[in-house]
């Protein structure tokens, strides 16, 4: 029997968020087995390992990725572990985004809430 959960997540760019995960600090393999249960396994694209032997796992279905984990033997916050991924994909997203349409940071500052705030500019 798998215990594996799958969750949604606004997340359609892999290459952003593999930049995401490694930018927290997450060892990421790509295209690898995500270890859960009684060593069930479940297909990834990105893998976070964890030394509990139930890992992370990031897995593209149709044009979003989906979050793969046996969430019972992972022992995480799933809302602040998803919330830290979503706040820094999009983060790396804006980042990403700006420069393509030439736009520069100027400015960006984490307020106390945790929101952090960016200020983008051009030149014209």
């Amino acid at each position: 029997m798998s215990h594996f959960t799958t969750i949604k997540v606004e997340i359609k760019d892999g290459e952003v968020l593999h930049q995401a995960l490694r930018e927290l600090r997450y060892k990421v393999e790509q295209n690898a087995l995500v270890r859960g249960y009684q060593g069930n396994k479940i297909q990834a694209d990105y893998v976070i390992r964890r030394s509990n032997g139930y890992d992370l796992g990031f897995r593209r279905e149709g044009d979003e990725y989906v979050l793969i984990a046996d969430f019972w033997g992972a022992r995480i916050n799933q809302t602040q572990f998803i919330n830290e991924v979503q706040q820094k994909y999009a983060h790396k997203q804006l980042q990403r985004t700006a420069a393509e349409q030439g736009y520069t940071i100027e400015a960006e500052e984490v307020l106390e809430d945790g929101t952090v705030r960016v200020v983008v500019g051009r030149w014209i």
